[in-house]
């Protein structure tokens, strides 16, 4: 666990109700998709996991599994919380399950967001959110991101109870456990109470589509000005990060149309951004708006046969 650095959180630090480990010990994660479950002692597990039987994901070959918090802490999976930027910090998991994603926390002056979510919680994880500012809202892209949101906005809350949990309501069928104060929204959000976020724009969240019909994007203004986007897996980054893509299945390469990589492009242009970042460790730099619209139109021409000589 790296500690974020206490010059950087300052007076952000702010006291919590200290909860047993323990107390997440017992919840159910899917151990392909790392997302939680209803409790194991008062529901019957299902057969197979909705999220990983769908064309997105993926059920093993030798069947569905499912795992505990309290199984990956006994076998040494742990967390770093290492800071992106400035205001902008990732929380990941080492040794876990699931899809490896890269946890976001916004901190702003309205309180701090968590954007997608691990698919694990431990105590120094929590400590070191709490350290930022503690969370005033958990927002994940899609269902895939669900991870541990209950067990994560109990731990984060206080004496009004868990912190307020928001479901794209396009998605909200994919819920496989409820977090108890979960916010069901539709077309465009601010989800933290206060007004304006960072400095020069408020944080705001809104529904592209395409990975899912609900996918959500955040975006908010970078400590230098800079407009700075949250994507997921609405638009994935490449491996030559000039570039970015649009996909319904990312395993099982199952491609977007190129009207619909278009529509998203299009959707985002109601944002400012010059940084993109993805749910993992993709980030776009700079002129991310642009590469966004080069990409959709590559894709589409791809998609839509124009490069078919090519080939």
């Amino acid at each position: 666990m790296m500690d974020p650095n206490p010059a950087a959180i300052g007076q952000n630090a702010i006291e919590h109700t200290a909860i047993d480990p323990a107390a997440w010990d017992g919840l159910v994660l899917c151990a392909t998709c790392g997302v939680e479950q209803e409790d194991a002692l008062t529901d019957a597990l299902p057969t197979v996991c909705a999220i990983c039987a769908d064309d997105r994901q993926w059920v093993p070959a030798d069947g569905q599994r499912w795992i505990t918090v309290g199984e990956l802490r006994a076998a040494g999976a742990s967390t770093e919380v290492t800071e992106l930027e400035p205001n902008l910090w990732a929380v990941r998991v080492s040794a876990g399950v699931g899809i490896g994603q890269h946890a976001k926390i916004l901190v702003t002056g309205a309180g701090n967001l968590m954007v997608d979510v691990p698919a694990y919680i431990d105590r120094a994880a929590v400590d070191a959110v709490m350290g930022l500012g503690g969370l005033a809202g958990i927002i994940a892209s899609h269902p895939h991101m669900y991870g541990a949101q209950s067990a994560w906005a109990e731990a984060c809350g206080g004496a009004d109870g868990p912190v307020p949990v928001y479901i794209s309501e396009p998605d909200a069928g994919w819920l496989a456990r409820r977090p108890a104060n979960t916010i069901v929204w539709s077309g465009a959000l601010r989800p933290l109470p206060g007004q304006p976020g960072l400095p020069g724009s408020p944080v705001t969240a809104s529904q592209p589509g395409g990975h899912f019909p609900g996918s959500v994007v955040v975006h908010f203004t970078g400590q230098d000005g800079a407009g700075v986007l949250l994507a997921g897996d609405t638009v994935g980054v490449a491996r030559d990060r000039k570039w970015a893509t649009f996909m319904r299945s990312f395993p099982n390469y199952l491609p977007l149309s190129g009207a619909v990589a278009r529509r998203i492009a299009g959707h985002l242009d109601r944002y400012e951004y010059e940084r993109l970042y993805d749910n993992f460790s993709g980030v776009i730099s700079s002129e991310a708006s642009e590469v966004v619209h080069r990409s959709a139109r590559r894709h589409a021409d791809w998609a839509e046969g124009r490069m078919d000589h090519l080939t």
